[in-house]
């Protein structure tokens, strides 16, 4: 009996098994002979603007980059979703995509916390204080 009865506490403890996921085929990556995409395809000419609009992007960016490296250590004031406006006494940082800014003694409608880390699709606006 107790060889029937340790039989199905193996049976029981076992997890089922779960159903096969079926694998996605990613298309090839350039070949390792150099010859890679071809740059006049279509596709490659969707993705890729000219070279007087790529130089535009990339001096507005650079642009961008440099005024948030000035404006730190300014005070910044935000506007979010909902009309909420918030102030901080300090802008430290802003990762390289703009999708976090880092701040100090942030003001908020429930209180100032003394370090903020604001997630920047949340944010309408913000403005550095001269």
């Amino acid at each position: 009996m107790s060889r029937d009865s340790s039989m199905s506490e193996k049976r029981v403890s076992e997890p089922p098994l779960l159903p096969q996921v079926p694998i996605i085929r990613l298309p090839r990556p350039p070949s390792p002979s150099g010859r890679g995409f071809d740059p006049s395809s279509p596709r490659a000419l969707a993705h890729h603007g000219s070279d007087a609009h790529q130089k535009t992007r990339s001096n507005l960016r650079l642009h961008f980059l440099r005024s948030l490296l000035s404006a730190s250590g300014l005070p910044v004031a935000f506007t979010l979703y909902q009309r909420v406006t918030l102030s901080a006494e300090r802008f430290n940082a802003c990762d390289i995509e703009g999708h976090n800014f880092q701040v100090s003694n942030l003001h908020t409608p429930l209180g100032v916390q003394s370090e903020a880390l604001i997630r920047g699709p949340d944010i309408i606006s913000y403005s550095f204080h001269l």
